[in-house]
């Protein structure tokens, strides 16, 4: 039975309003997509966490209008697919960054000046996933592709 405003998890209970509302339903559509409950609440409370800081207030409108109960399971969704994928850090010569991604991703999810911030963002998303983290030094990371 997915969450709603009324019945979430005790974790969301302190929550801004608006957060535990998005986190609510981005933990929805983790658990719709196969993730365990355990899995879900952490990653749907820092993602919330995130989009409230960027939101607009067009974004907080529709997120009030919207049925946070209500998902339907995206083919081309690919964040299930990446769920047990290791977490990646490796240096790019372009940027002169390091990035941290899942393996098989599409995207980064974030890119540092410092090794040791990447290797830090690296472990906090394979906590919530349950994965490895894999560090590449800067001479490894060449023969490393997306």
């Amino acid at each position: 039975m997915p969450w709603n405003e009324k019945d979430y998890p005790a974790s969301m209970k302190n929550l801004d309003e608006i957060v535990r509302k998005k986190a609510i339903d981005i933990g929805n559509k983790l658990v719709k997509e196969g993730y365990k409950d355990e899995s879900a609440i952490p990653i749907a409370i820092s993602e919330a966490k995130k989009w409230k800081s960027k939101a607009s207030k067009e974004d907080i409108k529709e997120l009030n209008k919207k049925d946070i109960t209500k998902h339907k399971n995206d083919p081309k969704d690919t964040s299930s697919r990446l769920q047990d994928k290791d977490v990646i850090v490796r240096y790019d010569e372009k940027s002169k960054e390091w990035e941290v991604y899942s393996k098989g991703a599409k995207r980064k999810d974030s890119s540092f000046k410092k090794k040791s911030d990447a290797k830090n963002r690296a472990e906090e998303i394979a906590s919530n996933k349950g994965s490895e983290v894999k560090a590449y030094t800067k001479e490894e990371s060449k023969n490393i592709t997306k």
